[in-house]
């Protein structure tokens, strides 16, 4: 396998306030009050799930939330608020813009212009999903957002994202099926305002991913993210 790269951490700034709760479970991280969808409607896979099988059911053609598949328990150590803090608290930020399809910088990340090899021994833990693409190498983005923050839709290649902290709710539609969003506005905004006015048909394949849960979406599957908690998340990108 070839050694992944590093992309840019995926911080939106202001995930977190003074005196915030320090349960041990939870990382330190806030709990949050959005809601998850009613039915998961991604197909799930557990450890047996061979990589033959992999790519003949899902690489091409539709995602799936892997089980068991990693064990992150000293990568999730590292990520605690706490330890995250000590070792990155007085580092520099510049931000950009989350929106692909806008200009306006209404949701703000950590991601772009920055010095990413101070993370480089934080990425060392990290033990990624066994499966690939062929024809394809690995790059990491690891990310720390609040609660009802999330990334609108849009789409790229091919990739994994593991939940290490919080819980992340996810809408993927397949490549020809364009979804109805307007491209200034946030996710929240989307499931609000947008969610409740599709016919059942015209609805995306949504799940609530957990700590230590993957998620495999194919290439050019739209996808729009939603941070239920304070979630701390990363991504493997095969390009």
């Amino acid at each position: 396998m070839a050694a992944a790269r590093l992309l840019p951490p995926l911080l939106l700034l202001g995930w977190v306030r003074p005196g915030a709760c320090t349960d041990p479970p939870g990382g330190g991280w806030l709990a949050g009050t959005v809601p998850e969808e009613p039915r998961c409607t991604v197909e799930r896979a557990d450890a047996s799930l061979t990589y033959s099988l992999f790519l003949q059911r899902f690489a091409f053609s539709r995602p799936v939330i892997l089980g068991g598949v990693t064990d992150n328990s000293n990568f999730r150590a590292l990520c605690t608020r706490e330890k995250l803090l000590a070792a990155f608290g007085p580092f520099p930020v510049r931000l950009s813009t989350a929106n692909t399809y806008s200009y306006r910088k209404d949701t703000l990340y950590f991601f772009g212009d920055n010095n990413f090899t101070e993370w480089g021994p934080l990425f060392q833990h990290y033990v990624p999903p066994p499966f690939r693409i062929p024809g394809t190498s690995p790059a990491y983005s690891f990310g720390i957002a609040g609660s009802g923050s999330g990334v609108p839709f849009h789409w790229h290649g091919p990739g994994f994202s593991e939940v290490i902290f919080g819980r992340k709710r996810w809408f993927l539609y397949p490549p020809d099926q364009t979804p109805h969003f307007h491209p200034n506005e946030t996710t929240l905004a989307w499931l609000q305002h947008t969610y409740p006015t599709l016919p059942p048909a015209q609805r995306p394949l949504e799940c609530t991913l957990r700590p230590g849960e993957v998620l495999y979406f194919p290439d050019r599957w739209w996808h729009a993210t939603l941070n239920l908690d304070t979630s701390v998340f990363i991504s493997t990108f095969l390009g």
